[in-house]
């Protein structure tokens, strides 16, 4: 098998971790990297001695073997960027979100669409073994019909200008959330507030309805005194939590809810019965994520994670930044 030629661009905080995981695929050769930074730069050069470096997008995509690029750059450009590498006629992975609007989201779906090629959205979470199995098990039927689900995505972190809690840390969640729910939702709501700088909200907390009636709550904040990253889901029969922060315990399954007394009709009872941890994989969802885009590639399959995917997710944060701003 020919390997898959890969360029990331975008060497700043996450760029780096993306080249180092396409650099370990056996069937993938990392042959460019680009950052318009001379520091970022010669920074990387020697962890990546077989790439050629430079500061111009436009050297990546006159390469003829160059098969695809990973766009690790800032938000406001992954839209107009990722249809730019995708009209080049190169397979295209976008780092979270696929756009900052939804009309830079669409014309990058489109883009893929008309040159016929693979558009896949760095969703993270949906890669993640411990999410798998959250999921699994509540397509299972072991929780029963699904109530609702919510995600905390919290901790005492930096501080951003340029984007508020929401887009900085909702495509997360509303990825991981949708995936879930296997539908869009029909009502968007949210609220915030701004403590630390004017009219950038540093906590938000947003709700969703879905069709099937399921009911999902997020809060997100960079004013918390906890790190959490956790999924709950209620069931009618079973509740199932995934915590990122936990070492060995990341998916937990309780056997809790109320029971229907036999010998009377409309009254319930509190069960709390066994609490299970099942065995997840000690595997870096980078390294699944990535493989999944070279292997999508190779097979002509539909990622997981791929254009239509992050528009959905676009169009949810876009909704909900719509909610605050009423």
């Amino acid at each position: 098998m020919q390997p898959i030629n890969v360029g990331v661009v975008g060497l700043g905080y996450w760029g780096p971790n993306l080249a180092r995981n396409f650099a370990a695929i056996p069937t993938c050769n990392l042959v460019w990297c680009c950052d318009e930074t001379d520091a970022n730069r010669e920074r990387w050069q020697a962890s990546f001695p077989s790439a050629r470096f430079t500061d111009d997008l436009q050297d990546l995509l006159d390469d003829p073997e160059l098969d695809a690029v990973v766009l690790a750059t800032p938000v406001p450009t992954h839209g107009p960027l990722a249809e730019r590498v995708l009209r080049a006629g190169k397979h295209c992975y976008v780092e979270k979100p696929l756009a900052y609007t939804v009309e830079d989201a669409e014309r990058a779906v489109a883009a893929a669409r008309e040159a016929d090629r693979l558009l896949m959205v760095g969703h993270l979470l949906v890669y993640h073994p411990g999410v798998e199995m959250l999921k699994s098990i509540a397509d299972s039927g072991e929780l029963g019909d699904i109530h609702y689900i919510y995600s905390q995505r919290l901790n005492l972190g930096q501080l951003r200008s340029d984007e508020n809690a929401l887009w900085s840390l909702g495509a997360h969640d509303v990825s991981v959330i949708l995936h879930l729910a296997g539908a869009d939702p029909t009502l968007i709501e949210a609220r915030g507030e701004a403590y630390t700088r004017p009219g950038v909200e540093d906590v938000v907390f947003g709700f969703l309805r879905f069709p099937s009636g399921i009911a999902a709550h997020l809060h997100m904040s960079w004013l918390d005194p906890h790190k959490t990253r956790a999924f709950t889901v209620v069931g009618s029969k079973r509740m199932a939590t995934f915590d990122d922060m936990e070492l060995e315990r990341k998916v937990t399954i309780y056997d809790k809810g109320f029971d229907e007394k036999a010998e009377s009709y409309g009254e319930y009872i509190t069960r709390s019965g066994d609490i299970r941890s099942p065995r997840i994989p000690n595997k870096e969802p980078l390294r699944i994520e990535c493989e999944h885009f070279i292997d999508s590639i190779r097979n002509g399959t539909t990622p997981r994670s791929d254009g239509q995917a992050g528009l959905r997710v676009v169009r949810v944060l876009s909704a909900l930044q719509d909610s605050l701003r009423r």
